[in-house]
């Protein structure tokens, strides 16, 4: 590339201390080196702003809220701070390849007609210390509605998007799990999105991932997006949306503890 276009990096952080070395390490490690930090703490209690503090040679943007916000919410105020032309977003338990974002931007400059890229990912069970690619196949790109409602495969921490998208388009504060679900299917009907089927981020599974509330939750919000989606996007196909609801109220009644949401 003959241009290093800023890409601002979105770090939403709650009591993060534990992971936050390595989440902000990953983003130092950048192999592309035009990069801001937005990093919004919060209402943390613990040692998470004392940690990034180590890092006061890097361009990151510290913000605290005053008072505990919902996931989107935090999210969407965080986007307004940002100066890229590019925005990723990275939770503060995650951590990315090396390459991620040399191999995002590149792909944004070279393909105009795409406005967003996302890729494979690594999933990484802390308690076993073992790693595993997510997708064991080659995942959509392009106009790819109909296939992200049969089979959701976007990682959030994986995508990188052209901030003009978000001139017209924000994420959903009513919802508490499935927001980048809503964001991005209803983003889909709009523009055609990339993809680059090398992994490039790390999930991280831990015990804090998980929840009986948090799959409840999941399972009443995928539900309320149903009913008031479908027509929406019924030449689209949303019918194994229904029997993932279904799935996940069985595994609820035998064993949450591996799922994610």
């Amino acid at each position: 590339m003959s241009d290093n276009p800023l890409v601002s990096i979105i770090i939403n952080c709650h009591n993060g201390e534990k992971f936050l070395r390595q989440c902000v390490n990953s983003v130092v490690a950048q192999t592309y080196k035009n990069w801001e930090i937005v990093f919004w703490d919060n209402l943390s209690s613990d040692k998470s702003k004392l940690i990034l503090q180590e890092y006061q040679n890097y361009n990151i943007n510290y913000f605290k809220s005053n008072k505990f916000l919902e996931l989107y919410k935090a999210r969407n105020l965080a986007i307004e701070k940002t100066s890229g032309k590019y925005i990723c977003f990275l939770d503060v338990d995650d951590f990315w390849q090396p390459e991620k974002l040399d191999y995002q931007v590149s792909f944004l400059e070279e393909n105009l007609n795409f406005h967003m890229v996302y890729s494979n990912y690594f999933t990484f069970d802390q308690e076993k210390n073992y790693y595993f690619i997510k997708n064991n196949y080659n995942l959509p790109h392009g106009s790819i509605t109909g296939k992200l409602l049969k089979n959701y495969t976007i990682g959030m921490l994986t995508t990188c998007v052209r901030k003009n998208i978000f001139e017209n388009n924000l994420f959903d504060e009513k919802y508490e799990i499935i927001g980048d679900f809503d964001f991005f299917v209803k983003l889909s009907r709009k523009i055609n999105i990339g993809c680059i089927q090398k992994p490039l981020a790390n999930y991280r599974i831990h015990n804090q991932n998980y929840s009986k509330k948090k799959i409840n939750l999941y399972i009443l919000e995928l539900e309320d997006w149903l009913k008031k989606n479908a027509n929406e996007f019924k030449k689209d196909g949303y019918s194994l949306i229904h029997q993932k609801i279904l799935l996940y109220k069985l595994i609820l009644k035998k064993n949450f503890s591996f799922l994610g949401v």
